[in-house]
C-alpha cells in the first residue's frame, strides 16, 4: 500500500513539474492588447515604447506605448508610422549588439 502511494505521489509530482508551462515576469497568458490605436501620437507625448514578440501568450507581435502621463496604448502594427518606429528600435538594438 505504501508502494502505491509513494508511486502515486511521484507521478502527480512529475505531471505538475513537466505539465507546467514556464512562467515568467510579465507572462499574463493571453494578449496584452484588445484595442489598437494607430493614429499617429506626437513623439513629445511618448516616454517609450515596448515590443513583445509573438509567441505561447499571443500570436502577434504587441507594440505597447507609454505617454508621458503613464498611460499605456497599444499601438497597430500595420500602421505606417508603427511600422517606421519599429523597424528604428530594431536597428538601434542591432547596433548595440542586441538581438530582438
Amino acid at each position: 500500500m505504501k508502494v502505491l502511494h509513494f508511486l502515486f505521489l511521484l507521478g502527480a509530482s512529475f505531471l505538475l513539474v513537466h505539465g507546467m508551462q514556464t512562467i515568467g515576469m510579465g507572462y499574463t497568458g493571453h494578449c496584452k492588447c484588445l484595442n489598437h490605436e494607430h493614429r499617429l501620437i506626437p513623439s513629445r507625448s511618448l516616454r517609450s515604447i515596448e515590443i513583445f514578440p509573438r509567441g505561447p501568450h499571443c500570436k502577434t507581435t504587441e507594440v505597447i506605448a507609454t505617454l508621458i502621463s503613464g498611460q499605456r496604448i497599444c499601438l497597430d502594427q500595420r500602421a505606417n508610422w508603427v511600422k517606421k518606429v519599429v523597424s528604428f528600435i530594431k536597428e538601434k538594438r542591432r547596433q548595440k549588439g542586441i538581438l530582438s
